[in-house]
């Protein structure tokens, strides 16, 4: 596979590095691996895991985790147990950046480089099945203040941050796993509410964002973040400033995946995503590649501004390491 891989995050599907899986990784040569708890024994495992990962022929890749605390949490063994960040963020700013620094310090010793964390979101609706306590909090202001806190503390242990779900998944009613949420948000509240942590962010220079399978009529009508080009490109790169590499959420969600797996990777790029998580499926990912190495041949000019992207962002955060 040539340099299609830099736009790839895929998993692996169990605790052992099979001949088949380095096979996978030798052909995608994907830019990011994620961990997950189908992947975990323990701690001294998980190690091993991410060695035997790295030492695949292949261009440097990162490992990540979804590693919140609370009910989002693939590691127990070797890493502290975090609450929810709703509880975490009743307390104070420089404890919640401790606790990130411990988790970051775990994360770094089993090797991993990526936390997809911290949530941004804002836990505006009370109703919400998938996000609620995962968010640091109702306040906008103090949603961004005590998710930055973590942030910090995770990149003081060298351990990259990726902030959630852009534009803001706080007010959904319907979790983005099963089905497609609307949040029929004006776009002023958007602004008011649900942007405030992520422009904190951005200002703070956040390297990773990850955007939400979720539509917004205020801004497109008619397809989620995740594939619009409104929301990645126009708000989130344009009106927001934002620099650093945007990931697409899994693209095998319901939310997004009805259409095809492909298609929808399709629209992630052209909408401004320059990392697309092809997860829990081997065979999707390795459609999505050959698809895009299809493209890269015909129409090498669709791929080049992610592609450009990567190399920077690469070279800016990753370059002395």
């Amino acid at each position: 596979m040539s340099d299609v891989g830099r736009l790839l995050w895929v998993s692996l599907p169990g605790p052992d590095l099979t001949a088949a899986d380095r096979e996978f990784l030798e052909r995608v040569d994907p830019l990011g691996v994620v961990i997950f708890r189908e992947n975990v024994r323990n701690a001294a495992q998980v190690k091993s895991l991410i060695e035997e990962i790295r030492s695949v022929p292949g261009s440097p890749r990162l490992l990540a985790v979804d590693q919140e605390g609370g009910r989002v949490a693939r590691l127990s063994d070797g890493v502290p147990a975090l609450p929810a960040m709703k509880i975490l963020g009743a307390q104070p700013e420089r404890e919640i950046e401790e606790a990130g620094f411990s988790l970051g310090e775990a994360l770094h010793r089993l090797g991993f480089d990526v936390d997809f964390a911290p949530v941004l979101d804002v836990d505006s609706n009370p109703q919400n099945p998938i996000i609620g306590d995962r968010a640091f909090s109702s306040d906008p202001e103090e949603a961004g203040v005590k998710a930055l806190a973590f942030a910090r503390g995770l990149l003081r242990a060298g351990i990259l941050p990726c902030g959630k779900h852009f534009p803001g998944h706080g007010d959904t009613s319907l979790d983005s796993h099963v089905a497609l949420p609307v949040v029929d948000a004006p776009l002023s509240l958007l602004e008011a509410r649900e942007l405030v942590p992520f422009r904190m962010a951005i200002e703070r220079e956040i390297p990773l964002m990850m955007t939400a399978h979720v539509v917004y009529p205020s801004i497109d009508k008619a397809v989620p973040a995740t594939l619009s080009r409104a929301v990645v490109t126009g708000i989130l790169r344009e009106k927001l400033n934002y620099g650093g590499l945007v990931l697409s959420d899994d693209l095998l969600m319901a939310a997004v995946a009805r259409g095809g797996v492909v298609e929808a990777a399709l629209a992630s790029i052209d909408a401004g995503c320059d990392g697309l998580l092809v997860l829990k499926s081997q065979s999707q990912a390795l459609a999505v590649a050959d698809r895009l190495e299809e493209i890269l041949r015909g129409e090498p000019g669709r791929l080049a501004p992610a592609l450009e992207r990567v190399s920077r962002w690469w070279s800016h955060w990753r370059g002395g390491r």
